[in-house]
């Protein structure tokens, strides 16, 4: 066979499909591979006029249809799936050549997967690619890592496919191993709990403010126009006004309110655990998806009461709406600084060199989080590359402080009405957390002294110290070396 194609794709699913077509759109000769060769010949029959594809029916016929370096593409289910594809077709690659990875996988898989294969002189990329399936088509936001080098042959083609904003590519090197799919899960992370905080202001608009679902639109219309400009908001909002066809009710209350989610959350949070990370607004989000699914627990805490109902006037229900745009763009930004400072955590745990600034970039067009704020993300860490905290910028600052009045008046609220908003209280939690020049931490490292031993540090003199609480007296001793 005729090694003329710049790429190859394996796993003919919706995204590595819509990724072929994209790379074929864009004048690549593609390569294109499926365990069931029928998938393959679908694809070929249906959008072979889109450019130029090279259908192999084995392991064999697609690596010899590859130009070297062989550029091999994997679009299969993450974790085992993804492992028996790679020793499928590793064997039948030379030194040079590249696998990517463009699945959902979890970054220590991506690590191990690099390191074996560079042992092998085999180039691993994992990569993450968000947009779903009209993203992959269109122009995705993608997340490359890898080696350096495998950029620099693979990159210039992921940038040609990705999606542009103001005349860049949503596409950028990440970093070395498993940086790129890190990214990404954090990325899905920041998702869930943009998606919560945007379903709790819904909710409080409903049931505090008193608007039917069709009304909210409206609200979430109008918000898109400002400050909240994004991808979620608008889409919420066409989710919002859609009546059901069949029952003439709003569409979200024909659906059940038990959230599914695919694990990249739930990985998130565990992460961040192992790193010492505190993303609580992205870990209340992913509690609440798995409240919502718990039918026999809600059932058994539905009869016990709840808070007070008061029903608004008009001028007061407008004046809630201005203060729930406020909470909600708050909280926004406490999410994805949240996100951030996880991303500069792993960084220095992995030893990746990952540019902040880069990451808001490739954000602002693709991805499901894409949003008008990221642009300031980027200027931000641009002007500042050591920048610790969005909070630490003095535009985000001024505008955190301008809304924390409308925040907790918010919280208050739906505490006062009995309506969970489990992210918003989260991220007005954090906030008040790193704010505060004093924290109850010093009664818990009391407590540890007291029940374990495990001592505790002093505000007046350097050094660790246990307390011998047992002893007449009670005694303070010096436990380190007092170096």
């Amino acid at each position: 066979m005729d090694a003329s194609a710049q790429i190859g794709v394996t796993g003919l699913a919706v995204m590595g499909r819509n990724l072929a077509r994209n790379f074929a759109r864009n004048g690549y000769t593609v390569a294109v591979h499926n365990r069931t060769p029928a998938r393959t010949r679908a694809l070929v029959e249906e959008f072979g006029h889109e450019g130029r594809f090279v259908p192999a029916e084995s392991p064999q016929d697609f690596v010899a249809a590859l130009e070297r370096p062989r550029r091999l593409l994997i679009m299969v289910k993450a974790g085992g799936p993804t492992d028996e594809v790679i020793e499928e077709f590793a064997p039948l690659l030379e030194p040079g050549d590249m696998i990517i990875d463009g699945g959902n996988a979890h970054f220590a898989d991506t690590r191990r997967r690099e390191k074996s294969l560079r042992e092998r002189g085999i180039h691993f990329v994992g990569s993450g690619v968000s947009g779903g399936e009209e993203g992959a088509l269109l122009g995705p936001s993608v997340m490359p890592g890898g080696s350096a080098e495998s950029y620099t042959v693979l990159g210039p083609m992921l940038e040609k496919i990705s999606a542009h904003v103001d005349g860049e590519p949503c596409c950028t090197h990440i970093g070395s191993d498993g940086a790129g799919h890190f990214v990404k899960m954090v990325h899905n992370g920041i998702e869930y709990a943009d998606m919560q905080l945007i379903a709790e202001a819904y909710h409080l608009l409903r049931e505090v403010g008193g608007y039917a679902p069709a009304e909210i639109a409206d609200i979430f219309r109008r918000w898109n126009q400002g400050r909240l400009d994004s991808y979620l908001i608008e889409i919420t909002a066409e989710v919002l006004a859609h009546t059901d066809a069949d029952t003439g009710k709003p569409f979200v209350d024909i659906v059940q309110d038990a959230a599914e989610q695919k694990g990249t959350g739930r990985w998130t949070v565990q992460t961040a655990l192992d790193l010492g990370s505190p993303v609580t607004a992205i870990a209340q989000a992913t509690f609440a998806r798995v409240a919502s699914s718990r039918a026999e627990l809600r059932a058994a805490y539905r009869p016990l009461p709840g808070g007070t109902v008061h029903e608004m006037r008009p001028h007061e229900a407008d004046r809630f709406t201005r203060d729930v745009e406020q909470a909600l763009y708050a909280s926004k930004v406490i999410a994805y600084d949240q996100g951030w400072t996880m991303i500069r955590d792993a960084a220095a745990e992995y030893g990746w060199d990952i540019d902040l600034g880069a990451v808001a970039k490739i954000w602002r067009g693709g991805c499901i989080i894409r949003a008008a704020f990221l642009d300031r993300i980027r200027a931000a860490h641009a002007d500042n590359p050591d920048l610790v905290s969005l909070l630490a910028e003095k535009q985000f600052a001024t505008e955190i402080a301008d809304a924390q009045a409308a925040w907790r008046t918010v919280v208050a609220a739906a505490a006062q009405h009995g309506i969970p908003v489990p992210a918003f209280s989260a991220a007005l939690a954090s906030y008040d957390t790193l704010r505060s020049e004093h924290l109850p931490a010093a009664l818990i490292q009391g407590q540890r002294d007291f029940f374990g031993a495990h001592t505790y540090r002093r505000t007046d003199r350097p050094g660790s110290y246990h307390t011998r609480w047992a002893e007449p007296g009670r005694p303070e001793e010096r436990t380190d070396s007092g170096a």
